[in-house]
């Protein structure tokens, strides 16, 4: 008798025997059990998470000859016939292989005869997406009256494809993928029947592997017993995978933590040279640093089924909390820009650099080590070119001279971590930008002398009370002359218009108000340029950003980014210090 392979000789009989869709299995047997059976069932998942076994199941419930019942005998005629794909009333189609209507009309056809040996007729149509438009339009009649000794069973892994008319004629069940220590159990249990020597760090590799299916896992197990000769040992089926050691992840991590990238590249040589699976290494960096993230915001934390929170304790205590957010948003962003790299090693390599690129600086450095936060104030440098370009992934600095409280989602960040108040350049924040205080006005130059002038108009204007028009009038003209009460000013031709009588009045009821008695305010246009105080704030603001954009032009920063990596500032992007 030849060999069964582990997916189709451990495929669940009955539904107790299913692994993680309890809901599902829950609402089939009350439904089973209460006779309130429906007509037709929708079954979505991913692959290998029970959608054709639960519709085997389902159709053995059905014809047992016992009766109709959530749980057969597996012992009758009509059991044992369906368990062996070979039942006549139970009708397996391939959707993808019969998409065209004459095939669909076909099938239908027979749906009229009664049923040859058993209670009802199953029709489980797998991968029903695939059915052309014209198909699902000679099903919808059937599938909505069938007759009452025919049940359908449809299963798809997108469902999405599924036109609206075919869902509504379904009870649909969403099946669920199925969790690391779902299968993990499951494949315990088969390796213990089987009498198999076996690694629990092995079993907790393959249920990792097989992301979420069931088969996938089985097929695994199949193929890594026969790679140990009846055993299954860690290193095995390691070797056998291709996948990353633990260490070599974390040795990974270190390095990048102390920045040293000969060591970096140096693991990364050994895992192509032991042809390791280079594309999981940047998936498993960031399962890593999840937990890590995981230790540091819970001190304590620990999954007892993972034999290695020794090392992510030592790496969580390495890196700071900002680092572990940064590094597993490049890992991410990486991993999906890998299928567009010259090959994985190059799109590994540059990722794992791009890690050291970014860094903060100062996190070398006593002060910031063991991911303590410190007191240090930060300036932030922001990459945007990982989501830029789907070709070219081009770092920008952008922002430089700002101080955000919070990063940006969906940008890399560059946290420049200062222990004196100098930047990398040198430049106290006070050089690069003059600082205000909230809601405080720039300071202006009196166009005055020196001396405290208590009528100095534009030290009156920023106590002033004004609000729109009026305020824009008080902005944009300038003191010529005072001669008693009488307050003469000019206003340039180019907004004449805001030099009205009623704005006028009301600036002159304020102004009054603020000095404690009556003032008479004149108006005269000038044709040439005024000192306004809105120019005067133009221009200052103006060598604001002068002084910023030289700032950081100059940052010694900046210029290695944009020499190493071809950065490029973002033209519009820098901010003065506010």
């Amino acid at each position: 008798m030849s060999y069964q392979v582990l997916a189709r000789k451990w495929r669940p009989k009955f539904f107790k025997e299913l692994v993680g869709q309890e809901s599902v299995v829950r609402a089939l047997v009350n439904g089973l059990d209460n006779d309130r059976v429906h007509h037709a069932f929708l079954f979505t998942g991913t692959r290998g998470v029970g959608k054709t076994t639960l519709a085997r199941i389902l159709a053995k419930c059905l014809n047992c000859e016992t009766g109709v019942t959530s749980t057969p005998c597996g012992e009758c005629g009509s059991c044992v016939d369906i368990d062996e794909g070979r039942f006549h009333d139970m009708l397996e189609i391939d959707a993808a292989s019969r998409t065209k209507v004459d095939d669909t009309r076909e099938l239908l056809d027979t749906v009229q005869f009664a049923p040859a040996r058993g209670r009802y007729k199953v029709y489980i149509i797998d991968e029903v997406h695939m059915l052309s438009t014209s198909s699902f339009n000679a099903l919808l009649k059937t599938l909505e009256e069938p007759p009452p000794h025919v049940k359908f069973v449809l299963a798809t892994t997108d469902a999405q494809k599924i036109p609206v008319t075919i869902l509504s004629r379904c009870l649909r069940f969403n099946l669920r993928r199925l969790l690391p220590d779902q299968i993990g159990g499951y494949l315990k249990n088969i390796l213990k029947s089987e009498s198999i020597e076996s690694d629990d760090a092995a079993v907790a590799r393959i249920s990792r592997a097989a992301d979420g299916s069931m088969r996938d896992g089985l097929s695994l197990l199949d193929q890594a017993i026969a790679y140990g000769g009846g055993k299954l040992v860690d290193e095995d089926v390691a070797n056998m995978m291709g996948s990353v050691d633990h260490a070599h992840i974390a040795a990974i991590l270190e390095a990048t933590a102390s920045g040293d990238s000969a060591t970096i590249l140096e693991i990364v040589g050994e895992l192509a040279a032991q042809a390791r699976d280079l594309e999981s290494v940047l998936t498993e960096i960031a399962e890593v640093l999840h937990r890590i993230c995981l230790v540091q915001i819970a001190p304590g934390y620990k999954d007892p089924e993972r034999g290695d929170w020794d090392s992510i304790n030592q790496l969580s205590e390495m890196l700071s909390p900002e680092d572990a957010q940064l590094f597993y948003q490049i890992a991410v962003q990486g991993g999906r820009d890998l299928g567009i790299a010259p090959n994985p090693r190059t799109g590994l390599e540059m990722t794992l650099l791009r890690m050291l690129a970014f860094r903060p600086a100062a996190c070398v450095s006593s002060g910031n080590e063991g991911g303590g936060q410190g007191t240090a104030k930060k300036n932030t440098i922001k990459a945007a070119g990982a989501t830029d370009s789907p070709r070219v992934a081009k770092p920008v600095a952008a922002r430089s001279a700002a101080v955000p409280e919070k990063s940006e989602p969906g940008n890399l960040e560059f946290e420049q971590k200062e222990t004196e108040p100098e930047s990398a350049s040198g430049l106290s924040a006070s050089e690069i930008q003059p600082q205000a205080t909230e809601n405080e006005e720039p300071q202006q130059e009196s166009i005055f002398s020196q001396e405290k002038d208590p009528e100095d108009w534009h030290g009156l204007l920023t106590r002033l009370d004004l609000e729109g028009p009026v305020k824009e009038l008080a902005r944009n003209i300038q003191l010529e002359s005072k001669t008693g009460n009488r307050w003469q000013f000019l206003i340039p031709d180019t907004v004449r218009h805001l030099g009205s009588d009623k704005l006028l009045q009301k600036l002159q009821i304020a102004l009054s108000s603020q000095l404690g008695h009556d003032v008479n305010l004149a108006l005269h246009a000038a044709s040439e340029a005024v000192a306004t105080p809105a120019v005067i704030g133009e221009n200052a603001s103006r060598q604001r950003m002068n002084e910023a954009e030289l700032a950081i032009e100059q940052d010694p920063t900046v210029r290695s980014l944009k020499e190493c990596l071809g950065a490029e500032i973002v033209e519009d992007s820098i901010q003065p210090l506010q």
